[in-house]
């Protein structure tokens, strides 16, 4: 099976542990982005997963190409090209304080890439899944215009297509994200969101629920996904519930809801190491899933086992295999030292 991402590859420079970005007189560089992390996940797996972006044809770019060929990614789709590889500073929040994010983006490569960089017929052939976050059409109205003919062509060529809605609000009003990913998700099979996406972008949201105080109201998140199921005709929505008791201790489940049914994983209690990633980390376990045929209830085990693993691991990339998701899947929760 031949799954297809498209988004942007970022630098990440990130302070050594727990320090601040204000204490730090060096950075470690890695490289990560939305859909590059699902395709890691896909990879590790065992799936033929495509990345598709434009990165400039220079050192750093082709840096950030390694970074995937490494897990087995295939990079042939990737448009050199441009000035700039887009740059995140990631600050890991520890305790009561939150981890921050600082975007150096403007002008990357990707964000001004223009239509016809991407020959969709050739990218697209052999193709069974094709996925992208909500993160690339807000890159600029261009990538917008990209993203909605990609999914345009994926459905007529009978590609399923996933899209996490990944609000972020330091590259797009909610206004402009509603109605920009209201045409988007017209072509659109399975959506994944958590707590924030439905409302920020469409204005729905959950009941008796609070984020911020780790209040969960199960029935709040199944009225959320009917309701994106009535307006878009999705066959599938998915939602992380991330109960937050500190930067570094999480509870974690997620829905599934399809053809009228809530399907609920387990609960995981979470001491995080690295949350960045895990909200992909999920999209890579639920597409792996989807695309192998599992059932609903095994589905949403998988993906959340596969993101309750990533918090555990340094960096985007979730850097585990096929056996040890599905051995926590399976109910081995417990760390012990495997011999």
């Amino acid at each position: 099976m031949r799954v297809i991402t498209f988004g942007e590859l970022m630098l990440r420079l990130a302070p050594e542990n727990y320090l601040r970005f204000v204490q730090s007189d060096k950075l470690e560089a890695t490289f990560g982005g939305a859909e590059a992390n699902v395709a890691v996940s896909l990879a590790n797996y065992g799936l033929d997963a495509s990345f598709v972006t434009k990165l400039p044809d220079h050192e750093i770019g082709q840096s950030a190409v390694n970074s995937l060929r490494k897990f087995g990614v295939d990079t042939k789709n990737i448009v050199r090209g441009g000035d700039r590889v887009g740059i995140y500073y990631c600050e890991k929040g520890a305790s009561q304080r939150p981890s921050k994010v600082i975007y150096d983006r403007a002008y990357s490569a990707i964000s001004m890439a223009n239509e016809n960089d991407f020959d969709w017929d050739k990218i697209f052939d052999g193709a069974d899944w094709f996925h992208f976050t909500g993160i690339t059409p807000a890159l600029s109205d261009t990538v917008a215009k990209i993203c909605l003919t990609a999914v345009k062509k994926a459905q007529e060529k009978g590609i399923k297509v996933s899209c996490d809605l990944n609000f972020r609000k330091k590259l797009w009003s909610k206004e402009k994200a509603g109605k920009v990913m209201g045409e988007l998700c017209e072509y659109i099979d399975y959506c994944i969101a958590n707590e924030e996406d439905a409302k920020d972008v469409f204005g729905i949201e959950a009941d008796n629920t609070d984020i911020y105080g780790g209040k969960l109201d199960r029935e709040g998140y199944i009225s959320v996904a009917k309701k994106l199921t009535e307006r878009f005709n999705f066959k599938g929505v998915a939602i992380t519930l991330r109960e937050s008791l500190s930067a570094n201790d999480n509870n974690w489940s997620g829905m599934l809801y399809t053809n009228g049914t809530a399907y609920f994983s387990k609960k995981y209690a979470m001491h995080i190491v690295d949350r960045v990633g895990g909200g992909d980390s999920f999209g890579g376990g639920l597409i792996y899933s989807l695309v192998n045929g599992y059932e609903p209830q095994k589905a949403i085990e998988f993906a959340i086992a596969a993101s309750c693993l990533k918090h555990s691991i340094e960096g985007d990339y979730n850097m585990v295999s096929k056996k040890e998701v599905e051995t926590l899947a399976g109910g081995d929760a417990s760390g012990r030292v495997q011999r």
